[in-house]
């Protein structure tokens, strides 16, 4: 049976500001008056009224399932095989300005709907045990999309009452700091962790989810970006709230490592929370004819929106748990794709591959329409290598076709076991802790565990690999990037893509892989010149 939180996205608000919820799609589990518009005035008298409104927030939640841009085009992971998108035209060459870079800021659109949600519900009549653990999944949302704001941003206006136009100049704030966005959004899910249930239907925010949010951000705010001076009290405080996480006992690492990404598995025993799709509906995903390979069967399937690096590609160790620059690892630089690791085989698409039962052909001179694009003329893929990763053969139509509903996995257990690692290693050293979690996740894909005596900074590079490979296409590289302080190493140069003549493999420069990153500013986005022309206190990011 369809559980209540995905039917409910079938729920559209019509108007946040005015409280009113316009319900297209009704089901027999949701107290609803029976007609079309529920009045501000009953909106909250019942929990199943609220529960419309709480969903509709819930249905804001950002996915990468129906772009063809998704954010790890914006790293070093992958390049976008289609021309003039912003991973291309903006970001690469960091030209963008305040006027046109990509914008978060509507982001305070969904806080206001968390904020109204929560004022209404503090001050209704309804059920106690049902207010609790709704205004927790409120405040939940609304750290989230605080924690999103301040990764882009730094600190950002923290306001937590409703605003509206009668109040004229006093809806403008200022910004509040880096240190009091991170304190608030981290003691906002430190108090709602103790309100949410540890299990709860489909799709609602839970004390796991609060705590592995917060230990995301302690990670974040422990790494050299916002920690400059390496203080370890802060690795120490991520390092024990991913372990809180683990000691709930609740989650495990899901069998098999891609087939966790699909519409059947959803809610598996790794994922600990999720943005739903609801397939055939305007909600559903189409990830897979926007983003995996361009022709299959000499058919177009897809828009070739997500071309995996070489630089990716090298990162793949061999089977044998090896790098392959070193030379017992028995990788053949002119037969690449033979005894790699298992996650290569699941993630990318290779000259030689199977996608929906043809053979994909990226090398030249056989009248492949995939054949590496030298020269972007068209949608093949720019670095001779497509997307495999996620994608669900079932639903390989191309274009953003809505009929999947698989999950997006925000966050899931593998992460937290290493961002457990990383923050374990960081404060007191590669103890035995910090092994036996990565073990764990390389042990799911067939590999053996790191060789023993690492120091931290042995450690720290095996770590950093180990999450490069293990959450690739899941939204995560460029927030490591950033956060670490290596994007001004990684995205400065030109990525690169495999060329495949006469049987010879040669590494090149992908076609508009050129990467410019600007350290002294692009570490954040510029705040959106429109809200700065509303709000007149806010002060732009330096040298934007």
């Amino acid at each position: 049976m369809m559980n209540n939180v995905i039917k409910n996205l079938h729920i559209k608000v019509a108007s946040l500001l005015l409280l009113a919820v316009s319900v297209t799609s009704c089901n027999k589990f949701l107290e609803v008056a029976p007609k079309d518009q529920v009045a501000a005035a009953t909106l909250f008298e019942s929990t199943g009224n609220a529960d419309l409104f709480l969903n509709n927030v819930y249905a804001q939640l950002q996915g990468p399932f129906t772009t063809y841009d998704p954010t790890e085009n914006f790293s070093d992971n992958a390049m976008n095989g289609v021309g003039g998108t912003a991973s291309r035209v903006l970001y690469a060459t960091s030209v963008y300005t305040p006027s046109n870079a990509p914008s978060y800021w509507g982001l305070y659109n969904y806080i206001r709907a968390a904020n109204v949600f929560i004022a209404q519900v503090n001050a209704s009549t309804l059920d106690e045990a049902w207010k609790k653990q709704r205004l927790g999944e409120a405040r939940f949302l609304r750290a989230y999309f605080y924690h999103i704001l301040w990764t882009y941003y730094g600190g950002v206006p923290i306001i937590t009452d409703v605003l509206s136009q009668k109040d004229g100049d006093e809806i403008f704030r200022e910004r509040n700091t880096d240190e009091e966005t991170f304190k608030f959004i981290t003691d906002e899910c430190a108090a709602i962790a103790e309100d949410l249930p540890l299990t709860a239907e489909s799709g609602r925010a839970t004390k796991g989810a609060a705590l592995t949010l917060k230990g995301w951000c302690e990670l974040f705010a422990a790494s050299t970006l916002k920690n400059p001076s390496n203080d370890k009290t802060k690795w120490a405080k991520a390092a024990a709230t991913n372990k809180q996480v683990m000691d709930l006992n609740k989650y495990t690492l899901f069998a098999d490592y891609n087939t966790q990404f699909f519409e059947e598995n959803n809610d598996n025993v790794e994922t600990i929370f999720a943005k739903k799709y609801l397939g055939g509906t305007s909600l559903g995903g189409g990830r897979e004819g926007l983003q995996g390979t361009w022709i299959v069967g000499g058919i177009q399937r897809a828009y070739g929106g997500v071309n995996p690096t070489q630089e990716l590609v090298d990162d793949y160790e061999m089977a044998n748990g090896l790098p392959i620059t070193d030379p017992a690892s028995g990788y053949n630089p002119q037969n690449p794709y033979v005894g790699r690791e298992q996650r290569f085989y699941q993630s990318v698409i290779y000259d030689g591959a199977k996608w929906l039962g043809y053979e994909i052909v990226t090398r030249h001179g056989v009248g492949s329409k995939n054949e590496t694009d030298l020269s972007n003329i068209n949608e093949s893929t720019n670095t001779g290598y497509c997307l495999l990763k996620g994608l669900n053969p079932k639903y390989a139509i191309n274009g953003n076709n809505q009929q999947n509903s698989a999950n997006f996995i925000i966050f899931r257990y593998a992460e937290v076991l290493l961002s457990y690692a990383e923050a374990q290693n960081e404060a007191v050293g590669p103890d035995p802790s910090v092994y036996e979690a990565i073990r764990l996740v390389r042990e799911r894909s067939a590999l053996p565990a790191l060789p023993a005596g690492l120091n931290q900074v042995e450690m720290r590079t095996a770590i950093r690999h180990e999450r490069r490979i293990e959450l690739a296409f899941e939204e995560k590289r460029w927030f490591d990037l950033i956060r670490w302080k290596i994007a001004e190493t990684n995205l400065n140069g030109n990525l690169h893509a495999i060329l495949i003549e006469n049987g010879v493999y040669t590494i090149i420069p992908a076609a508009e892989g050129k990467r410019i990153f600007y350290p002294e500013k692009n570490y954040v986005y510029p705040i959106p010149q429109s809200a700065i022309d509303k709000n007149k206190k806010l002060v732009q990011n330096p040298n934007y």
